[in-house]
């Protein structure tokens, strides 16, 4: 099984949601308790609702115990600061067109939120600043064609 990476952060988050969830459990199994006394199952409404959220969290469940399964949780905090852009680091970088400032940190696929500054680390923009250190100029194929960026900071945070 190849494993995942994962900022602590993230990890962080997914373990939130799955106690959330665990303790949602037993308020489903309850609702289709109480459904179930109303009567006829094939007619009631609240039954198949509660049967249907159970299934909905139960598969959620699922899917977070997966992905905690094969996650391999990188904490760039006790890296050495090398200036070297890597997993989970965050990048400043300057457009050199524009002289535009962009701030990003390369984190997992489930983790990229791009209006948060967090970039998938298969992003083509991540690709393109992996392995790459401090005052380096890298070209990045964009949507609107090639940009030219100077990595201005690398922070390990």
């Amino acid at each position: 099984m190849e494993k995942v990476p994962m900022t602590v952060r993230g990890e962080k988050l997914l373990r939130d949601e799955l106690e959330r969830l665990l303790k949602l459990r037993p308020q489903i199994t309850q609702a289709i308790a109480e459904a179930r006394e109303l009567g006829d199952l094939k007619e009631n409404a609240e039954y198949h609702a509660a049967r249907e959220e159970q299934g909905i969290c139960e598969a959620q469940i699922r899917d977070i115990e997966y992905k905690l399964s094969v996650a391999q949780v990188i904490d760039v905090t006790k890296m050495e600061n090398s200036g070297k852009v890597i997993f989970g680091s965050t990048v400043t970088l300057i457009d050199v067109d524009t002289e535009e400032e962009k701030r990003y940190q390369i984190v997992g696929d489930d983790e990229a939120e791009i209006k948060a500054g967090r970039i998938s680390v298969s992003s083509p923009i991540a690709r393109g600043l992996i392995g790459k250190c401090e005052g380096d100029e890298v070209s990045i194929s964009t949507p609107g064609g090639e940009k030219l960026f100077e990595i201005d900071q690398v922070e390990y945070l």
